[in-house]
């Protein structure tokens, strides 16, 4: 039988859980009605573009490329065992584009830059900064949760189409130094077998999991309670609930489109 504090320790993770929700769903309301009409600080969007996305391309790139490396390393024994050469690439490229790199460049671009805006708004927040901005009359929905999000969004999207390539790239290098496939046999089981379906299934997913990132690093980095050990606190619930989301989404949107 469960007890009657079992039950209780349930209910209340149960309602914080429904909280946390409620208050991302009603921070997306916020945000879409902030961008009609889209009235955006064009420099704060520009900052916030090249701070999340330029500064993430160098750790996005080595990642990508071992992880399409990777994917060639996994099918070595069955490519030597069964002398599918003109398969490799497409199991490679597979897996790359449609699951592999948007969940793996997403959970890098969560860690990277979803705890660092956590952080951020979060000290904001402790330190009355956002108090300040209402007092001057100054929306921080529109003024600085908005740009961050739609950075999120854009950066994410084009991370993950670069990645991809790089993977791709990776996929071929290691294919030539492992199996000795040469690059022209990877090239066409890319071009063969692979269809714009597969590139475009992952790009939608990316812009999904930015769309999830952004929103979740800003909730709880504007709620956060507590000074500075909040702080700490938010950035784990943000990181933890980032994850969480990309793996739901992730097992949606294929099923969806299977």
């Amino acid at each position: 039988m469960i007890g009657e504090r079992t039950l209780t320790l349930l209910g209340a993770r149960a309602m914080a859980v429904t909280r946390e929700v409620g208050g991302i769903a009603i921070m997306t309301g916020q945000v879409l009605r902030a961008l009609l009409p889209p009235r955006l600080d064009g420099r704060e969007l520009v900052r916030n573009l090249h701070r999340m996305g330029n500064r993430s391309l160098p750790i996005v790139a080595l990642t990508a490329f071992f992880a399409g490396g990777l994917m060639v390393v996994q099918s070595a024994p069955f490519v030597k065992r069964l002398g599918a050469t003109s398969l490799a690439g497409w199991a490679a490229g597979y897996a790359v584009l449609r699951e592999i790199g948007p969940i793996l460049i997403g959970l890098m671009f969560s860690g990277r830059v979803g705890a660092n805006n956590t952080a951020e708004l979060g000290t904001m927040t402790v330190t009355e900064q956002l108090d300040g901005l209402r007092a001057l009359a100054i929306d921080p929905i529109r003024y600085l949760i908005v740009p961050r999000v739609l950075a999120m969004l854009i950066m994410l999207t084009a991370l993950t189409i670069i990645g991809d390539l790089v993977a791709l790239v990776g996929a071929a290098v290691v294919a030539f130094l492992v199996l000795d496939i040469d690059w022209r046999t990877m090239y066409f089981s890319f071009a063969d077998n692979l269809t714009p379906h597969d590139f475009f299934h992952g790009v939608w997913k990316s812009v999904a999991f930015g769309a999830a990132i952004a929103l979740t690093s800003c909730y709880f980095g504007v709620t956060v309670k507590g000074g500075a050990v909040g702080v700490g606190r938010a950035v784990n619930a943000a990181v933890v609930a980032a994850a969480v989301s990309i793996m739901l989404l992730d097992f949606f949107i294929t099923y969806a489109t299977a």
